[in-house]
């Protein structure tokens, strides 16, 4: 085992954020922005799974959540749309709101 994977292996994903905190972000995100549609992102090696909630100009929040159904039942108790994100992808507008952002502020 080389030196910079020493204790790095076979790590378990991430398990998880707080329900309670992610429902009252999330909540908090819908109430002030208008159009959120939310996407669903699968765990990895690194990550748990994760929902996206993505407003009408893009602007996104992203929270864990401990799994894939549970990120799908919180989504959909918000009564927004839910996407599965490997079978749509992200919409274009959270990329260009992810661009507009990182500019500086002077250009």
């Amino acid at each position: 085992m080389a030196w910079w994977r020493r204790g790095h292996a076979k790590q378990a994903p991430h398990g998880g954020g707080d329900l309670a905190s992610a429902k009252a972000h999330f909540a908090d995100f819908i109430s002030t922005r208008r159009g959120v549609e939310a996407y669903v992102e699968p765990a990895t090696n690194i990550t748990a799974t994760t929902v996206v909630l993505i407003a009408h100009d893009g602007e996104w929040t992203r929270r864990a959540l401990p799994s894939r159904p549970a990120a799908f039942e919180v989504a959909r108790s918000f009564d927004i749309p839910v996407y599965d994100v490997n079978l749509t992808g992200y919409p274009a507008r959270m990329r260009q709101w992810t661009s507009r952002q990182r500019r500086p502020k002077g250009r």
